[in-house]
């Protein structure tokens, strides 16, 4: 068995000569694509599409940095800010309307404890998933094989440790239930700061039409 098919398995592998292959042509894309000015929109979408082809609707702040592309899916209406990096040796794979703030790291690649068997250059990939209609904080590290749900906000500067269930905020480090998202929460704009009458009928209006 290969390198590359020993890794998407799931199992122990060795960063070789073909795994490198496959990230050296991913790094090749994304010189060209974190080497446009800023404010090339059109060439940043059709970019950013030959890096992650499984995605939909996807926009990015650049810098962006992976390790492949080709193991992150996105859905509709993905967003991420300025200097995201996936590291994604195992899949990523994001659901609809999610929104990732500056400086977010997601990584999927880990490596032994024991430091002879690390030593021996094996490491291994476990998936991330991210659910729909979720929000990840600035400066938020989400680590291996996390499960984030639905509905979910994840503060700034936190680090995902473990599965963070629907419906809730969640914030800290390691990242802990702060509380569960309610009805109550439908027209705040920040803390208990309401959103205006004038752009709340505009939401409103929204939501009769989805």
């Amino acid at each position: 068995m290969t390198n590359p098919e020993r890794r998407d398995r799931g199992l122990a592998y060795v960063g070789d000569s073909q795994v490198f292959a496959e990230m050296g042509e991913c790094k090749r894309k994304l010189k060209r694509l974190n080497d446009l000015d800023p404010w090339e929109y059109e060439k940043i979408n059709a970019l950013i599409k030959e890096v992650i082809p499984d995605s939909r609707e996807i926009g990015v702040i650049l810098p962006f940095y992976c390790e492949y592309g080709t193991h992150i899916r996105t859905g509709k209406s993905f967003f991420a800010n300025y200097n995201c990096v996936m590291i994604d040796v195992a899949k990523i794979e994001f659901g609809d309307n999610c929104m990732l703030g500056p400086n977010v790291s997601i990584y999927t690649a880990g490596h032994p404890i024991h430091p002879e068997t690390r030593n021996s250059g094996y490491e291994y990939g476990r998936a991330v998933t991210v659910g729909d209609n979720v929000w990840i904080g600035g400066s938020t590290t989400v680590l291996p094989g996390v499960h984030i749900g639905n509905n979910v906000v994840i503060g700034a500067g936190s680090v995902v440790t473990r599965d963070i269930p629907d419906m809730v905020v969640a914030a800290g480090n390691p990242c802990r239930i702060l509380r569960s998202v309610t009805e109550a929460d439908r027209r705040y704009l920040f803390k208990r700061e309401e959103i205006d009458d004038e752009a709340w009928e505009i939401i409103c209006r929204q939501y009769q039409n989805d």
